[in-house]
């Protein structure tokens, strides 16, 4: 397992509208070593959360570190899925402790919208490193797919230590991945596509676990 947690660029040009976030802050500035000079020069228009405007991305990940739910998430990419920038994104939005990428090294982060800055990554060469993760922490391998012998995540109990595990597009779960899922749970559709994608499946997985659990 690799851990991919420390920032390696800032995400200071990643929005060009100007009504999004806050211009240079008036002078005096705040005496708080958690705020970026650059910032609190040139103003804040990043993709976070008013609470942490003008904040260094250091200060944020400090900061979420005290609040990140016990669920994590992982994704299969033996193809170069580009839902992982999805689920990445999902994955900072719900809180969630780490996503483990498995399979490639390389993933498109144009959908994380600069969120994995503030999000724990980690990637595993095959999936067997996450099983060892899974038996080391003690948390269940939940599996989500639309598969036979799954079921509904309305009907079924959400562990509050887990994995949430995704497959890639189109062919979901490996049959890896479906032997190491401790239980499968599917998400009801009702229209006539057979499967809905791993960013809008992990968004929905995360928040059913929110809405049971924090």
């Amino acid at each position: 397992m690799t851990i991919d947690n420390r920032p390696t660029r800032t995400d200071r040009s990643s929005q060009d509208n100007d009504d999004v976030g806050v211009g240079p802050h008036p002078m005096p500035w705040p005496n708080d070593p958690r705020l970026d000079p650059d910032l609190l020069a040139n103003g804040d228009r990043r993709n976070v959360v008013d609470r942490y405007r003008y904040w260094k991305v250091e200060a944020v990940l400090e900061d979420l570190d005290k609040r990140r739910h016990p669920f994590h998430v992982a994704i299969e990419n033996w193809r170069h899925d580009f839902n992982i920038g999805s689920v990445v994104r999902n994955a900072n939005a719900f809180g969630a402790r780490s996503v483990h990428i498995i399979g490639r090294r390389r993933w498109n982060r144009r959908g994380a919208m600069m969120t994995e800055l503030y999000q724990h990554i980690a990637r595993h060469e095959s999936l067997g490193s996450l099983c060892e993760l899974s038996s080391r922490e003690n948390l269940c391998i939940v599996g989500i797919d639309n598969i036979p012998g799954s079921t509904s995540i309305h009907d079924s109990d959400v562990p509050r230590s887990c994995i949430f595990l995704f497959g890639q597009e189109g062919s979901g779960l490996s049959l890896e991945a479906r032997q190491a899922s401790d239980t499968i749970l599917s998400i009801p559709q009702y229209g006539s596509t057979r499967s809905i994608n791993a960013g809008a499946a992990s968004a929905i997985a995360m928040y059913e676990w929110c809405r049971r659990h924090a």
